[in-house]
């Protein structure tokens, strides 16, 4: 893990999981604006209280990320400061089908609530809605499900914001002109998909008419991988000026082989990660500018926006609200999506004042 001018967001704590609960209240099974199922036949209660006991499951794209980490611990405390039980449990690969198994056991144990950071839209959604079926409120967080899967998708930031930010940082970094690629996460990843097509877009406006997109690698989040996709780019194109990783495994990849290769200073490597992966690079002068959010902000958000649907506070339609702890009260809008708020860039200004 940005954006125009990009306010500082408080950057802390878990992963861009959320916490979703789910309460005696009924599922729709038609679809709301949202297009998410969410609580049929009862209206929302503002006033409802939150369910205590709630049981809550976050189910990350693959619990060995740093970045799924954090934000994941952040929403299992903000379940306890409501009173409810938290857990993460995962796959160690972000392929498309490795969340489905764990999901099937999750709707087994009748948890309350699921929150998943999706590896694949689709691949998720016929569990998803079982669980739906079965009085389960299902928050996505990060990298959204197809909107009928899900109540409410928590997302970090404004995905246009994000994918046009990355563009405008990186065109800062290499004077306006020059060859880039972009290091992805998974090919069918929502989040790394959406903000790689603002991004493309972006690059179609005129004051970028000096850089050409020359590829778009997958490094699969997983570290190995985006360390030998970094070294293909370089190989296939040595007049590249900059590399863009839209995700925490990635970046920290691309920027170990740069500053430790002949291309350190001439290779500029930005995109999303957290101060701590990032420091030694910032400070050794590989890395010049980079972004993130809160992850940890972003897990606590979404195990609120659970336990407010568990509860029957919200059904995840447009316009309800509901408080979040100390991130105060929040609103749903369009498609049942809750935006955490706009990104940070990081330098070497900056980067000494943030620890996660």
């Amino acid at each position: 893990m940005l954006k125009r001018p990009m306010a500082a967001v408080a950057l802390v704590a878990a992963l861009a999981v959320g916490a979703a609960a789910c309460g005696g209240t009924t599922k729709k099974s038609s679809s709301g604006d949202n297009g998410a199922a969410a609580t049929s036949g009862a209206k929302a209660n503002p006033n409802a209280p939150i369910k205590k006991g709630l049981k809550v499951a976050f189910l990350p794209k693959q619990v060995n990320n740093p970045y799924e980490t954090i934000v994941d611990k952040a929403g299992i405390a903000g379940a306890k400061e409501y009173g409810g039980t938290a857990k993460e449990v995962g796959p160690s690969d972000a392929s498309a089908s490795s969340q489905i198994s764990y999901l099937n056991t999750l709707i087994q144990q009748q948890q309350d609530a699921i929150l998943i950071a999706a590896n694949d839209p689709n691949a998720v959604c016929g569990p998803l809605k079982q669980a739906m079926s079965r009085k389960i409120a299902v928050v996505t967080y990060d990298s959204d499900a197809a909107k009928e899967c899900r109540d409410v998708f928590i997302n970090q930031a404004s995905s246009e914001e994000i994918g046009r930010s990355e563009i405008k940082v990186i065109s800062d970094l290499i004077g306006g002109k020059g060859k880039i690629a972009i290091l992805s996460a998974t090919a069918n990843a929502t989040n790394q998909n959406t903000w790689i097509g603002f991004m493309k877009d972006e690059l179609k406006k005129p004051e970028y008419a000096g850089i050409q997109l020359v590829k778009v690698a997958y490094g699969d989040d997983d570290d190995q991988k985006s360390f030998q996709q970094t070294q293909g780019l370089l190989q296939a194109y040595p007049d590249l000026k900059g590399i863009i990783a839209p995700t925490t495994v990635g970046i920290a990849a691309a920027a170990r082989y740069v500053s430790a290769s002949k291309y350190k200073g001439k290779v500029q490597v930005s995109g999303l990660g957290t101060p701590n992966q990032m420091r030694k690079f910032v400070k050794d002068g590989t890395v010049s500018k980079f972004e993130l959010w809160n992850p940890g902000d972003l897990g606590y958000l979404a195990s609120y926006a659970a336990a407010a649907l568990a509860s029957g506070q919200i059904t995840g339609a447009q316009g309800e609200k509901f408080k979040a702890g100390r991130l105060g009260e929040r609103t749903i809008g369009a498609d049942g999506e809750v935006i955490l708020g706009p990104p940070t860039v990081f330098d070497k200004n900056n980067i000494d004042n943030f620890h996660f």
